[in-house]
């Protein structure tokens, strides 16, 4: 079977991505017991979900904080950045979820929550 990140994307949530992806680390750090190509590459796939999912949560706590009502210096200090660096970032993420939404019209954002994420984000000084 194929190993890729999108089918083990749908299988796994966070915490199980990170449970196997942890597993099979350790294995290969000590080898023992050696890991065969399949592992690997299973491994080498869940590393690309762990990014994945963690780049989401991390645009979904943005979000977050903009709603309790963080600054983007604060926001950008958080994730050790600047506030501009933070502010394009999260305006990157909001792009590309309309377009994620406009190309297979399910998956991304909608016009109207596109709309309202960037009324929430304002500009780089709010």
């Amino acid at each position: 079977m194929r190993m890729t990140p999108d089918l083990l994307e749908r299988e796994h949530t966070l915490a199980t991505a990170t449970a196997r992806f942890d597993q099979l680390r350790t294995w290969e750090a000590l080898g023992e017991p050696a890991l065969g190509r399949a592992e690997v590459l299973e491994l080498l796939a869940l590393s690309e979900v762990l990014a994945r999912k963690a780049a989401y949560g991390r645009q979904l706590s943005i979000r977050s904080a903009r709603a309790a009502g963080a600054s983007w210096t604060q926001i950008g200090a958080a994730l050790g950045t600047s506030k501009q660096a933070a502010w394009e970032a999260h305006a990157r993420w909001i792009d590309d979820q309309a377009d994620q939404h406009r190309d297979s019209d399910v998956a991304g954002l909608t016009g109207p929550e596109v709309a309202e994420l960037r009324d929430q984000a304002g500009d780089a000084d709010s």
